[in-house]
């Protein structure tokens, strides 16, 4: 009667590592496919910068809550949350850094604009 417990629970175990590792596959494979549809949408300077910072645009938009790229909402909603999330008064210092970060990454995204407008504009004088 042992015998046959301990097949059970040796088959048992079997069958949900498999499954396990079947399901980190999967997860692996989805992660990595998301990952190379990112990399195709975004330009390869705005892809380098989110690899760097290591926060997306999508990501430090939606943190700063802003839809477009306009330096003074940026700043606004910045020091608000900066503001809001200080320590001294409670707040979050990991909030705190995730929004310093999310501004880095946006500020970025500005020089990489500003620099491509600026490559546009010497290709029209010649």
């Amino acid at each position: 009667q042992a015998k046959y417990l301990a097949q059970i629970i040796l088959v048992g175990a079997q069958v949900v590592g498999r499954a396990f590792m079947r399901a980190l596959r999967q997860e692996f494979a989805a992660s990595q496919a998301a990952a190379n549809a990112r990399g195709r949408t975004e330009r390869p300077q705005s892809a380098a910068a989110s690899r760097i910072i290591g926060i997306s645009l999508q990501e430090a938009q939606q943190i700063l809550n802003v839809s477009s790229l306009n330096p003074e909402e940026i700043q606004k909603n910045y020091d608000h949350l900066f503001k809001v999330n200080d320590k001294s008064v409670g707040g979050s210092f990991y909030l705190q850094s995730k929004v310093v970060r999310a501004k880095e990454r946006l500020d970025e995204e500005l020089r990489i604009q500003a620099k491509g407008e600026k490559e546009k504009g010497r290709k029209a004088e010649t």
